[in-house]
C-alpha cells in the first residue's frame, strides 16, 4: 500500500536501476529535490532489479540505465516492458546520440533521460513521465515528431518481450559470448537445463544455431551491426 502525502494523495514510488552507486545517489537526491514524500528503491542489475519490481509492482515509474548489467543493448527495456507492462520505463544514459534516444522510444520507453541533464530538466522529465507523456530533450523531441518504427528487428522484440526470466538470462550471456558450461555454472543449473533453454529460445527466434541466435540478438545492440557502421575503406592497390 502507497504511503500518503499531507493532501492525502499517494507519495510517489520510483525505482533507480543504475550499476553506478554514485550516478544512483545523484538521481535520488533530484527525484528527492522535485518529490520530497517519494519512496525510492533501487537496484543495481537486471537479477535484483526483477526482485525489486516484485516486490513494488505499483511503483510509478522506473529510471533503467541503458548498459544494465545482466541486459543485452535494448534487451531489457524490452523484456522489462513485456514482463510488467503496467510501470512506466524512462531510460537513462550517458549515450545522448538523438538515434538511440528515438530506438529507446520505439521499444517502449516513456522517455530518455541523458545523465548530463540538469536537475530542473530531470524534475520536468519525471513530472511528464507521470502525467503519462513522452519525454525526450527538445531538440531530439521535434525530431521524432514524425514517429517512430523499430525496423527489421520487430519479431525479435517479440520474442524478448515474451521470454521467462530463465530464458531471458540465457539469451543475455548467449549475446555475451558464453559458453554452455559457463551459462551453467553462472545461473547454478545442470547444462542440460541450459539446453533446454535454448531450444526453447531458438525456437522462438524461428532459428537452428546459436550463431543465428546471436546474430538476431545483436539486431538490439545500442548501435546494431551496419546501423551506424563507418563508410568501409577502399580495397589497397596491388603494388606491381
Amino acid at each position: 500500500m502507497n504511503n500518503l502525502t499531507d493532501s492525502g494523495q499517494s507519495a510517489r514510488q520510483f525505482i533507480i536501476a543504475d550499476d553506478h552507486p554514485l550516478f544512483r545517489n545523484a538521481l535520488r537526491l533530484s527525484i528527492q529535490q522535485a518529490f520530497p514524500d517519494a519512496s525510492i528503491f533501487e537496484a543495481s542489475d537486471m537479477q535484483t532489479l526483477q526482485q525489486c519490481v516484485a516486490e513494488h509492482p505499483d511503483c510509478d515509474l522506473l529510471l533503467l540505465d541503458l548498459h544494465m548489467p545482466g541486459a543485452h543493448g535494448f534487451s531489457g527495456l524490452i523484456f522489462l516492458n513485456g514482463q510488467y507492462p503496467q510501470l512506466p520505463v524512462m531510460v537513462v544514459s550517458a549515450n545522448e546520440k538523438p538515434e538511440i534516444m528515438c530506438r529507446a522510444i520505439d521499444y517502449g520507453a516513456c522517455g530518455f533521460l541523458p545523465k548530463s541533464a540538469p536537475v530542473d530538466q530531470i524534475a520536468e522529465a519525471l513530472r511528464q513521465s507521470l502525467e503519462g507523456e513522452i519525454w525526450l530533450p527538445p531538440a531530439v523531441a521535434e525530431r521524432y515528431q514524425a514517429g517512430g518504427d523499430p525496423g527489421e528487428d520487430t519479431e525479435v522484440i517479440d520474442v524478448i518481450a515474451t521470454l521467462t526470466p530463465q530464458q531471458f538470462r540465457v539469451a543475455t550471456m548467449l549475446a555475451e559470448g558464453l559458453l554452455n558450461k559457463q551459462i551453467a555454472y553462472e545461473m547454478q543449473v545442470t547444462e542440460a537445463t541450459v539446453k533446454a533453454h535454448l531450444t526453447a529460445l531458438f525456437r522462438k527466434l524461428n532459428v537452428n544455431s546459436r550463431t543465428q541466435a546471436v546474430l538476431a540478438l545483436g539486431s538490439l545492440d545500442v548501435e546494431a551491426p551496419g546501423q551506424f557502421a563507418p563508410p568501409a575503406r577502399p580495397e589497397p592497390k596491388p603494388v606491381n
